[in-house]
């Protein structure tokens, strides 16, 4: 029997074994994608690479949309069963050709990991007027996978998997001013909102679509060093936050809490592969398991748990709604 995640209903641990130390080689171990289709927006950088490479080692044919073809081709090198294409996420014109072009080798997708984001960056805005940190961490992530919901449902068993952030603590969706046209800019409050909304993508695409046994899910992959995540945001902002002193340099506990790239990539690779999730979608994970709820009253943010707003759904009735009138794009799953 398929199980909801509305209001948070099933954001209880499952025990999976893992933690925040366990690395990508953990959580794979066992698993045989022979034959499966995997794509990863943003496989070519950061955790995305790690995922990328996981998914080949376990035996899928991985497919990496990038908007630097060759930057991609060099940092996939000598990755086996790997396909290179170009996509932008903040142009909807190359996610339509990027799709149309998959759809037309009339293969199924198994594994739909939509990984590519960005972070803390200055205001700017598509070609339709959507701030950047939305379209690139959301609403690219609703085209995308409306494009593809064809390859997903004919896939008999397919998982889409949002790289979340517990940024979503920060902002929920402003739902009469989600494009800051009548706001302060606000580069936090925008991250928040938009890892919100990919949460509660996640919710509703998992209560429609688990029918065609298609199951979603959202996750946080933890703070981790190395990456290009945080490339334009300023001194001042990480002061802020607290992950570094006035000289710049960050703090000890900060330090010691970052997660290498094989642990950053490991629970995204767990929710598209674990068995244990295969009769429950919606959920927001983080450290290879089901994250905890928070309470309904927190206030600050929290270095884990999923914030209540991001999984009502209600919320992401709406949102899905909003999404479909700002893009033009109907997503109609049947």
């Amino acid at each position: 029997m398929k199980q909801y995640n509305n209001q948070g209903a099933l954001q209880h641990p499952l025990r999976s074994g893992f933690n925040a130390q366990s690395t990508t080689a953990d959580v794979i171990a066992g698993v045989d994608l022979s034959g499966k289709i995997a794509i990863v927006t943003g496989g070519n950088a950061g955790i995305g690479v790690e995922t990328t490479r996981t998914l080949a080692a376990a035996g899928a044919t991985v497919i990496v949309p990038a908007r630097d073809v060759q930057k991609a081709r060099k940092n996939l090198e000598g990755i086996p069963q790997v396909e290179i294409e170009a996509m932008d996420m903040m142009d909807p014109a190359s996610i339509d050709a990027f799709a149309e072009k998959f759809l037309a080798s009339e293969r199924p997708l198994h594994l739909l990991i939509n990984n590519a984001g960005i972070m803390w960056v200055p205001l700017r805005r598509d070609a339709r007027g959507i701030e950047s940190q939305l379209a690139t961490n959301y609403i690219g992530q609703f085209h995308l996978t409306a494009r593809l919901w064809p390859a997903l449902k004919v896939a008999n068993g397919a998982r889409v998997v949002n790289v979340s952030s517990l940024g979503h603590q920060m902002g929920g969706v402003d739902f009469d001013d989600p494009n800051f046209l009548h706001r302060p800019y606000e580069t936090l409050q925008a991250y928040g909102q938009s890892k919100t909304a990919s949460n509660l993508f996640a919710l509703e695409l998992d209560n429609r679509a688990a029918r065609f046994q298609v199951r979603a899910y959202s996750v946080h992959p933890g703070s981790i060093g190395g990456t290009e995540l945080g490339r334009e945001a300023p001194l001042e902002l990480f002061q802020q936050m607290g992950f570094v002193d006035e000289q710049g340099n960050m703090r000890p506990e900060v330090l010691a809490s970052l997660k290498t790239v094989p642990q950053g990539a490991a629970t995204t690779v767990w929710a598209a592969t674990s068995p244990l999730l295969s009769e429950i979608g919606g959920v927001y994970c983080e450290d290879g398991d089901v994250a905890e709820l928070l309470g309904p009253d927190s206030a600050r943010l929290h270095q884990s748990g999923v914030s209540p707003a991001s999984l009502d759904a209600h919320s992401a009735q709406r949102l899905w709604s909003l999404t479909e009138t700002m893009t033009g794009i109907e997503f109609d799953i049947r």
